[in-house]
């Protein structure tokens, strides 16, 4: 998979986030809207990768991780987001609910509109959510 792959797939994913809130399927619209924004940090971990450079044993392991705050080092936008969340409270905000997001939502059955609506704000936020910040650096 390469990073044009890992792009495509995080525009399909938040898709069909959406397709799914509009169907009333709250549990697998919030696992895919989160899946997304996985997607968009392994874009930007994959942008990182020379071409022909042998990979970095603890940077391919960590590349992995399903773990959104794990992959903000990993791609190596701690920096960034800790700037970004300083002057942007909206950002923050967004943050704060997308960084709790686990590929373990897959086996919820209880979560509701409420929590799926907000992921999917907080990603899809045209001026502060976290998917656009992400795409600045993919």
């Amino acid at each position: 998979m390469n990073k044009a792959e890992l792009e495509i797939l995080a525009e399909i994913r938040i898709l069909e986030a959406e397709a799914l809130l509009a169907a009333n399927q709250f549990n697998g619209a919030y696992y895919l809207a989160g899946y997304a924004l996985e997607c968009a940090f392994k874009a930007c971990i994959a942008k990182k990768v020379n071409q022909y450079d042998f990979p970095n044993k603890k940077l391919a392991i960590d590349s992995y991780s399903h773990d959104l705050a794990l992959l903000v080092g990993v791609a190596g936008l701690q920096q960034e987001l800790l700037k970004k969340l300083k002057v942007d409270k909206s950002f923050a905000l967004n943050w704060a609910v997308a960084k709790d997001w686990s590929e373990q939502a897959r086996y919820d059955s209880n979560i509701g509109q409420a929590k799926a609506n907000d992921l999917y704000s907080a990603i899809t936020d045209k001026d502060n959510g976290v998917l656009s910040w992400l795409k600045t650096f993919w």
